[in-house]
Protein backbone atom coordinates (compact mmCIF):
# COMPACT_ATOMS: atom_id res chain seq x y z
CA UNK A 1 0.00 0.00 0.00
CA UNK A 2 0.93 3.80 -0.82
CA UNK A 3 2.68 5.58 2.41
CA UNK A 4 -1.09 6.79 3.50
CA UNK A 5 0.61 8.60 5.91
CA UNK A 6 2.28 10.79 3.75
CA UNK A 7 -0.78 11.78 2.08
CA UNK A 8 -2.18 12.78 5.44
CA UNK A 9 0.35 14.74 6.09
CA UNK A 10 1.07 16.58 2.74
CA UNK A 11 -2.95 17.39 2.50
CA UNK A 12 -2.47 18.92 6.49
CA UNK A 13 0.49 20.53 5.32
CA UNK A 14 -0.20 22.24 2.40
CA UNK A 15 -3.44 23.56 3.81
CA UNK A 16 -5.89 20.95 1.52
CA UNK A 17 -9.39 20.72 1.35
CA UNK A 18 -10.22 17.33 -0.15
CA UNK A 19 -8.07 14.44 -1.19
CA UNK A 20 -8.86 12.28 -4.19
CA UNK A 21 -7.52 8.54 -4.29
CA UNK A 22 -8.48 7.02 -7.50
CA UNK A 23 -6.99 3.90 -9.37
CA UNK A 24 -4.35 4.92 -12.79
CA UNK A 25 -3.65 8.62 -10.59
CA UNK A 26 -1.26 9.61 -8.29
CA UNK A 27 -2.96 10.56 -4.96
CA UNK A 28 -4.56 14.05 -5.41
CA UNK A 29 -4.89 17.32 -3.54
CA UNK A 30 -7.79 20.47 -4.16
CA UNK A 31 -5.87 23.32 -2.61
CA UNK A 32 -7.74 26.33 -3.22
CA UNK A 33 -9.96 24.83 -5.79
CA UNK A 34 -7.38 23.22 -7.96
CA UNK A 35 -6.44 19.96 -8.00
CA UNK A 36 -2.90 18.71 -7.52
CA UNK A 37 -1.11 15.76 -7.73
CA UNK A 38 1.24 14.58 -4.81
CA UNK A 39 4.23 14.08 -7.21
CA UNK A 40 6.71 12.06 -5.74
CA UNK A 41 4.03 9.50 -4.94
CA UNK A 42 3.25 6.55 -7.51
CA UNK A 43 0.04 6.03 -9.09
CA UNK A 44 -2.36 4.03 -7.45
CA UNK A 45 -3.21 0.36 -8.82
CA UNK A 46 -6.52 -1.48 -7.67
CA UNK A 47 -4.27 -3.52 -5.54
CA UNK A 48 -3.20 -0.06 -3.68
CA UNK A 49 -7.16 1.33 -3.68
CA UNK A 50 -8.22 -2.52 -1.87
CA UNK A 51 -5.37 -2.31 0.87
CA UNK A 52 -6.66 1.45 1.53
CA UNK A 53 -10.27 0.38 1.70
CA UNK A 54 -8.95 -2.07 4.43
CA UNK A 55 -7.33 0.21 5.41
CA UNK A 56 -10.35 2.70 6.62
CA UNK A 57 -12.91 -0.29 6.70
CA UNK A 58 -10.58 -1.79 9.74
CA UNK A 59 -12.34 -5.47 9.70
CA UNK A 60 -15.62 -3.87 10.19
CA UNK A 61 -18.25 -6.36 8.71
CA UNK A 62 -21.15 -3.98 9.11
CA UNK A 63 -18.86 -1.67 6.76
CA UNK A 64 -17.82 -4.13 4.12
CA UNK A 65 -21.23 -5.06 4.06
CA UNK A 66 -22.55 -1.82 3.37
CA UNK A 67 -20.16 -0.84 1.11
CA UNK A 68 -20.85 -4.44 -0.99
CA UNK A 69 -24.97 -3.86 -0.40
CA UNK A 70 -24.62 -0.14 -1.48
CA UNK A 71 -21.28 0.58 -3.88
CA UNK A 72 -20.81 3.70 -1.33
CA UNK A 73 -19.57 3.79 2.18
CA UNK A 74 -19.77 6.90 4.64
CA UNK A 75 -17.57 7.45 7.78
CA UNK A 76 -15.16 9.39 9.64
CA UNK A 77 -11.35 9.19 10.19
CA UNK A 78 -9.01 11.10 12.85
CA UNK A 79 -5.39 11.88 12.05
CA UNK A 80 -2.86 13.79 14.25
CA UNK A 81 -6.08 14.93 15.97
CA UNK A 82 -7.34 16.37 12.47
CA UNK A 83 -10.94 14.65 11.46
CA UNK A 84 -11.56 13.61 8.11
CA UNK A 85 -14.64 12.72 6.08
CA UNK A 86 -14.44 9.81 4.25
CA UNK A 87 -16.37 8.59 1.34
CA UNK A 88 -15.55 5.40 -0.46
CA UNK A 89 -17.36 4.70 -4.46
CA UNK A 90 -16.99 1.90 -6.81
CA UNK A 91 -15.18 2.39 -9.86
CA UNK A 92 -15.03 -0.59 -12.18
CA UNK A 93 -15.47 -2.87 -9.23
CA UNK A 94 -12.39 -0.77 -7.64
CA UNK A 95 -12.60 1.68 -4.87
CA UNK A 96 -12.07 5.05 -4.85
CA UNK A 97 -11.72 7.60 -2.20
CA UNK A 98 -12.81 10.86 -1.75
CA UNK A 99 -11.51 12.23 1.98
CA UNK A 100 -12.84 15.61 3.18
CA UNK A 101 -10.51 17.26 6.06
CA UNK A 102 -12.43 18.77 8.42
CA UNK A 103 -10.81 22.14 10.25
CA UNK A 104 -10.42 22.35 13.97
CA UNK A 105 -11.59 25.59 14.47
CA UNK A 106 -14.70 26.73 13.16
CA UNK A 107 -14.82 30.23 11.43
CA UNK A 108 -16.89 32.87 13.45
CA UNK A 109 -20.10 33.48 11.59
CA UNK A 110 -19.16 37.15 10.83
CA UNK A 111 -16.14 35.45 8.73
CA UNK A 112 -17.83 34.02 6.66
CA UNK A 113 -18.95 36.84 4.61
CA UNK A 114 -22.91 36.16 4.53
CA UNK A 115 -25.07 39.00 5.76
CA UNK A 116 -26.31 39.56 9.29
CA UNK A 117 -30.09 38.82 8.49
CA UNK A 118 -28.93 34.94 7.98
CA UNK A 119 -27.71 35.02 11.78
CA UNK A 120 -31.28 36.90 13.21
CA UNK A 121 -33.09 34.55 11.36
CA UNK A 122 -31.62 32.04 13.96
CA UNK A 123 -33.72 33.87 16.53
CA UNK A 124 -36.96 32.26 14.94
CA UNK A 125 -39.01 29.76 16.81
CA UNK A 126 -40.25 28.39 13.82
CA UNK A 127 -39.92 27.58 10.14
CA UNK A 128 -37.55 26.33 7.74
CA UNK A 129 -34.22 27.87 6.83
CA UNK A 130 -32.00 26.01 4.18
CA UNK A 131 -28.67 26.81 2.86
CA UNK A 132 -28.02 25.58 -0.64
CA UNK A 133 -25.06 25.05 -3.43
CA UNK A 134 -23.06 22.47 -5.41
CA UNK A 135 -20.15 20.46 -3.69
CA UNK A 136 -17.57 22.16 -2.36
CA UNK A 137 -19.45 25.09 -1.88
CA UNK A 138 -18.84 25.64 1.61
CA UNK A 139 -22.26 24.42 3.03
CA UNK A 140 -21.38 22.48 5.82
CA UNK A 141 -19.00 24.78 7.09
CA UNK A 142 -21.74 27.77 6.84
CA UNK A 143 -23.95 25.32 8.82
CA UNK A 144 -21.95 24.46 11.33
CA UNK A 145 -20.85 28.12 12.06
CA UNK A 146 -24.80 29.09 12.47
CA UNK A 147 -25.10 26.23 15.15
CA UNK A 148 -22.18 27.72 16.70
CA UNK A 149 -23.51 31.20 16.88
CA UNK A 150 -26.45 29.74 18.30
CA UNK A 151 -24.35 27.11 21.15
CA UNK A 152 -22.93 30.85 21.97
CA UNK A 153 -25.56 33.16 21.97
CA UNK A 154 -28.87 31.18 22.80
CA UNK A 155 -30.57 28.82 24.95
CA UNK A 156 -32.17 26.61 22.76
CA UNK A 157 -31.80 22.60 22.34
CA UNK A 158 -30.18 21.42 18.98
CA UNK A 159 -30.12 18.65 17.38
CA UNK A 160 -28.37 17.78 14.14
CA UNK A 161 -28.61 14.97 11.54
CA UNK A 162 -25.47 14.51 9.85
CA UNK A 163 -23.62 12.01 7.77
CA UNK A 164 -20.95 11.62 8.89
CA UNK A 165 -20.50 13.67 12.26
CA UNK A 166 -17.79 16.49 11.31
CA UNK A 167 -17.16 18.83 13.47
CA UNK A 168 -17.88 17.85 17.13
CA UNK A 169 -19.68 21.14 19.08
CA UNK A 170 -19.63 21.32 22.69
CA UNK A 171 -22.78 22.14 24.62
CA UNK A 172 -22.49 26.58 25.66
CA UNK A 173 -25.51 28.23 26.23
CA UNK A 174 -27.18 25.51 24.06
CA UNK A 175 -27.31 22.12 24.57
CA UNK A 176 -26.47 20.10 21.52
CA UNK A 177 -27.24 16.14 20.52
CA UNK A 178 -25.32 14.90 17.10
CA UNK A 179 -26.72 11.89 15.80
CA UNK A 180 -25.02 10.18 12.49
CA UNK A 181 -27.26 8.67 10.27
CA UNK A 182 -26.59 5.11 8.65
CA UNK A 183 -26.59 1.39 8.99
CA UNK A 184 -25.63 0.61 12.56
CA UNK A 185 -25.20 4.25 13.78
CA UNK A 186 -28.25 6.87 15.58
CA UNK A 187 -30.79 6.65 12.79
CA UNK A 188 -30.87 4.79 10.00
CA UNK A 189 -32.56 7.34 7.41
CA UNK A 190 -32.51 10.92 8.10
CA UNK A 191 -36.08 10.63 7.53
CA UNK A 192 -36.02 8.33 9.70
CA UNK A 193 -33.82 11.07 12.47
CA UNK A 194 -36.43 13.45 11.45
CA UNK A 195 -39.49 11.72 12.50
CA UNK A 196 -37.97 10.73 15.92
CA UNK A 197 -36.90 14.32 16.78
CA UNK A 198 -40.50 15.07 17.62
CA UNK A 199 -40.42 13.05 20.89
CA UNK A 200 -36.58 14.32 21.91
CA UNK A 201 -38.35 18.71 22.91
CA UNK A 202 -35.44 19.78 20.55
CA UNK A 203 -35.80 23.77 20.02
CA UNK A 204 -33.74 23.72 16.53
CA UNK A 205 -33.28 20.75 14.31
CA UNK A 206 -30.26 20.30 11.49
CA UNK A 207 -30.66 18.24 9.06
CA UNK A 208 -27.06 17.75 6.81
CA UNK A 209 -28.74 16.78 3.45
CA UNK A 210 -31.93 17.16 2.75
CA UNK A 211 -32.20 14.54 -0.81
CA UNK A 212 -35.17 13.06 -1.01
CA UNK A 213 -39.08 13.61 -0.42
CA UNK A 214 -39.48 11.73 2.61
CA UNK A 215 -37.19 13.91 4.43
CA UNK A 216 -38.62 17.04 3.24
CA UNK A 217 -41.72 15.89 3.99
CA UNK A 218 -40.82 15.35 7.87
CA UNK A 219 -39.00 18.22 7.49
CA UNK A 220 -41.87 20.10 6.56
CA UNK A 221 -43.86 18.55 9.44
CA UNK A 222 -41.47 19.11 12.04
CA UNK A 223 -41.40 23.17 11.31
CA UNK A 224 -45.51 22.96 11.42
CA UNK A 225 -45.31 21.45 14.80
CA UNK A 226 -43.82 24.59 15.93
CA UNK A 227 -39.59 23.99 15.39
CA UNK A 228 -36.97 26.13 13.21
CA UNK A 229 -35.62 23.58 10.48
CA UNK A 230 -31.92 24.62 9.61
CA UNK A 231 -31.19 21.69 6.33
CA UNK A 232 -28.86 21.85 3.21
CA UNK A 233 -29.82 20.64 -0.52
CA UNK A 234 -27.95 20.43 -3.29
CA UNK A 235 -29.26 23.18 -5.58
CA UNK A 236 -26.88 26.47 -7.22
CA UNK A 237 -29.38 28.90 -6.53
CA UNK A 238 -32.91 30.23 -4.21
CA UNK A 239 -35.05 29.88 -7.21
CA UNK A 240 -33.89 26.50 -7.85
CA UNK A 241 -33.89 25.75 -4.43
CA UNK A 242 -38.11 26.03 -4.46
CA UNK A 243 -38.09 23.96 -7.85
CA UNK A 244 -36.41 21.27 -6.53
CA UNK A 245 -38.60 21.14 -3.09
CA UNK A 246 -41.38 20.92 -5.42
CA UNK A 247 -40.76 18.78 -7.85
CA UNK A 248 -40.25 16.41 -4.99
CA UNK A 249 -43.94 15.76 -5.04
CA UNK A 250 -46.23 13.88 -7.56
CA UNK A 251 -48.32 16.98 -9.71
CA UNK A 252 -51.73 15.99 -8.13
CA UNK A 253 -49.78 16.95 -4.67
CA UNK A 254 -47.73 19.92 -5.68
CA UNK A 255 -50.68 22.97 -4.99
CA UNK A 256 -50.68 21.63 -0.93
CA UNK A 257 -47.36 21.64 -1.02
CA UNK A 258 -46.73 25.25 -2.54
CA UNK A 259 -48.42 26.41 0.36
CA UNK A 260 -47.06 24.87 2.88
CA UNK A 261 -43.70 25.73 1.60
CA UNK A 262 -45.03 29.79 1.09
CA UNK A 263 -45.87 29.50 4.69
CA UNK A 264 -42.86 27.88 6.52
CA UNK A 265 -39.63 28.65 4.31
CA UNK A 266 -38.30 31.73 6.25
CA UNK A 267 -35.11 32.01 4.00
CA UNK A 268 -33.05 30.31 1.54
CA UNK A 269 -29.16 30.64 1.46
CA UNK A 270 -27.23 29.52 -2.03
CA UNK A 271 -23.44 30.05 -2.07
CA UNK A 272 -20.70 29.63 -4.34
CA UNK A 273 -17.17 29.37 -3.48
CA UNK A 274 -14.62 31.13 -6.42
CA UNK A 275 -11.09 31.66 -6.85
CA UNK A 276 -10.07 34.98 -6.18
CA UNK A 277 -7.61 37.00 -7.99
CA UNK A 278 -5.14 36.44 -5.21
CA UNK A 279 -5.62 32.56 -5.20
CA UNK A 280 -7.92 32.67 -1.80
CA UNK A 281 -11.22 31.12 -2.04
CA UNK A 282 -14.40 33.55 -1.57
CA UNK A 283 -17.93 32.88 -0.37
CA UNK A 284 -20.67 34.52 -3.20
CA UNK A 285 -23.64 34.23 -1.27
CA UNK A 286 -27.24 35.05 -3.00
CA UNK A 287 -30.23 35.40 0.19
CA UNK A 288 -33.99 35.50 -0.30
CA UNK A 289 -36.17 35.80 2.65
CA UNK A 290 -39.56 34.61 1.77
CA UNK A 291 -41.64 37.67 2.07
CA UNK A 292 -45.38 38.52 0.70
CA UNK A 293 -44.06 38.54 -2.47
CA UNK A 294 -41.85 35.36 -2.60
CA UNK A 295 -44.29 33.57 -1.00
CA UNK A 296 -47.09 34.52 -4.12
CA UNK A 297 -44.60 33.65 -6.74
CA UNK A 298 -44.48 29.98 -4.75
CA UNK A 299 -47.90 29.72 -4.83
CA UNK A 300 -49.05 30.37 -8.28
CA UNK A 301 -49.91 27.61 -10.24
CA UNK A 302 -47.09 27.85 -12.86
CA UNK A 303 -43.94 28.53 -10.69
CA UNK A 304 -41.15 30.26 -12.70
CA UNK A 305 -37.71 30.09 -11.12
CA UNK A 306 -37.19 33.73 -13.56
CA UNK A 307 -40.13 35.55 -11.37
CA UNK A 308 -38.30 34.68 -7.82
CA UNK A 309 -35.19 35.81 -9.49
CA UNK A 310 -36.68 38.72 -9.91
CA UNK A 311 -38.38 39.10 -7.01
CA UNK A 312 -34.97 38.71 -5.02
CA UNK A 313 -33.41 41.59 -7.60
CA UNK A 314 -36.08 44.36 -6.62
CA UNK A 315 -36.68 43.81 -3.25
CA UNK A 316 -33.23 43.99 -1.82
CA UNK A 317 -33.91 46.53 0.89
CA UNK A 318 -35.91 43.86 2.72
CA UNK A 319 -32.55 42.21 3.07
CA UNK A 320 -32.29 40.07 0.45
CA UNK A 321 -29.11 39.60 -1.35
CA UNK A 322 -28.97 38.74 -5.26
CA UNK A 323 -26.15 36.80 -6.70
CA UNK A 324 -25.62 39.75 -9.37
CA UNK A 325 -25.26 42.36 -6.62
CA UNK A 326 -22.78 39.60 -5.13
CA UNK A 327 -20.86 39.42 -7.73
CA UNK A 328 -20.97 42.94 -8.68
CA UNK A 329 -19.62 43.96 -5.24
CA UNK A 330 -17.11 41.41 -5.36
CA UNK A 331 -16.05 42.63 -8.57
CA UNK A 332 -16.11 46.36 -7.62
CA UNK A 333 -13.78 45.51 -4.56
CA UNK A 334 -10.93 43.41 -6.82
CA UNK A 335 -12.18 40.06 -5.64
CA UNK A 336 -12.84 38.56 -8.90
CA UNK A 337 -12.69 39.49 -12.23
CA UNK A 338 -15.37 40.52 -14.59
CA UNK A 339 -14.72 37.40 -16.92
CA UNK A 340 -15.45 35.36 -13.53
CA UNK A 341 -18.55 37.40 -12.55
CA UNK A 342 -20.25 36.66 -15.91
CA UNK A 343 -19.28 33.17 -16.09
CA UNK A 344 -21.53 32.99 -13.01
CA UNK A 345 -24.76 34.22 -14.38
CA UNK A 346 -26.95 33.73 -17.90
CA UNK A 347 -26.21 35.52 -21.08
CA UNK A 348 -29.60 37.64 -20.34
CA UNK A 349 -28.44 39.03 -17.17
CA UNK A 350 -24.87 40.30 -18.08
CA UNK A 351 -26.39 43.84 -18.89
CA UNK A 352 -27.81 43.80 -15.74
CA UNK A 353 -24.31 42.75 -14.27
CA UNK A 354 -22.98 46.04 -15.69
CA UNK A 355 -25.48 48.33 -14.24
CA UNK A 356 -25.32 46.87 -11.07
CA UNK A 357 -20.99 47.53 -11.57
CA UNK A 358 -21.49 51.21 -12.73
CA UNK A 359 -24.19 51.64 -9.74
CA UNK A 360 -22.12 50.97 -6.80
CA UNK A 361 -18.72 52.19 -8.69
CA UNK A 362 -20.58 55.84 -8.95
CA UNK A 363 -21.54 54.94 -4.73
CA UNK A 364 -17.66 54.52 -3.79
Amino acid sequence: MIPIEKVFDTAIRENASDIHLICENKPMLRIKGSIIPIEDLKELTPEDMFDIYDYFVRGSIEKDEVYKETRRLDLSYEYKKIRFRVNISSSGDVPVLTLRLIPNVLPAFKDLGLPDVVRRMTFQKQGVMLVTGKTNSGKTTTLNALINEVNESQNRKILTLENPIEFKHKSKRSIIVQKEIGKGKDAITFSAGVKNSLREDCDILVIGEIRDKETMEAAIDMAESGHLVIGTLHTKSCAETIDRIINFYDVKDQASVKYLVSALLKMVVSQRLLKSVNGDLILIPEVMIVDNIVAGCIRKEKFSVSEIEDAIQTNLDKGNVSLINSLAQAFVNEKITLEQAKAQIEEKNIEILNRTIMQLKIKR
